[in-house]
């Protein structure tokens, strides 16, 4: 499901995927049917803003099903996006994944998580099969994601911030293959790790482990209390 209220400009075309005859038309649909196409799968879209209850089933007379199982992909430019996703991750009986990209010009993070307060991590550890289930959600690990900036003049996506020489012309590539590479590891249960930062020009990439230390040292919590069987071993876990 691909959400995104924007339309295709032409500036959008030489660097983004999009062609001559996709001007004006909303870029969720154009991509949505390229994908359907491509693969032979339903790829379902929505040209309105991100919302809470947007993957939630009707089930008539007013009743609505929530969405239980979910991975939220934001690869978004503003606070208020993130905003929207970060007030709809929550409930103990919920499994949403909120994967966050963002960049500046040539560096920028992945960050992986699904629980909104220091409250909602206990008990997130598994020692017994080493898997964890909880982990801080994006915002949560950098709260200046929902930080909104001062800015004077219209905000610039990521197109025209390469033509004005404020973005590399490479670093979307870079994190799409971040992005990319977190969910195939979490879909395989392989992925240890719940956040990435990369650098180009430093030429480096610098992972967070997803273990019950690092968690406990970064929100000053005693590991025992990220257990299910409060004791913890090792540093490797698999989400």
């Amino acid at each position: 499901m691909l959400v995104d209220p924007d339309r295709v400009e032409p500036h959008n075309l030489r660097r983004q995927a999009f062609f001559e005859g996709d001007i004006g038309r909303f870029k969720a649909q154009v991509l949505a049917e390229r994908l359907a196409r491509q693969y032979g799968r339903q790829i379902g879209y929505s040209v309105l803003p991100y919302d809470k209850a947007m993957f939630d089933e009707e089930m008539g007379g007013g009743m609505r099903s929530r969405a239980l199982s979910l991975i939220i992909v934001a690869c978004v430019d503003n606070t208020f996006a993130r905003r929207s996703i970060a007030d709809s991750i929550g409930g103990s009986w919920e499994s949403k994944w909120w994967v966050d990209a963002g960049n500046g010009f040539a560096s920028g993070q992945v960050l992986l998580g699904n629980a909104k307060d220091k409250e909602s991590l206990k008990e997130g550890f598994n020692k017994a099969d080493r898997t964890v289930v909880r982990l801080p959600m994006p915002s949560l690990q950098l709260p200046a994601l929902l930080i909104p900036t001062v800015k004077s003049e219209r905000p610039r996506d990521c197109a025209e911030a390469v033509e004005d020489d404020d973005q590399s012309p490479t670093i979307n590539q870079a994190m799409a293959t971040l992005v990319l590479d977190c969910i195939y590891r979490l879909l395989r249960g392989t992925l240890t790790t719940m956040g990435a930062y990369i650098d180009l020009d430093a030429g480096t990439l610098q992972t967070v482990p997803a273990s019950p230390a690092t968690v406990a040292r970064m929100f000053g919590m005693k590991v025992n209390e990220l257990m299910t069987n409060k004791c913890a071993l090792g540093a490797r876990y698999h989400v």
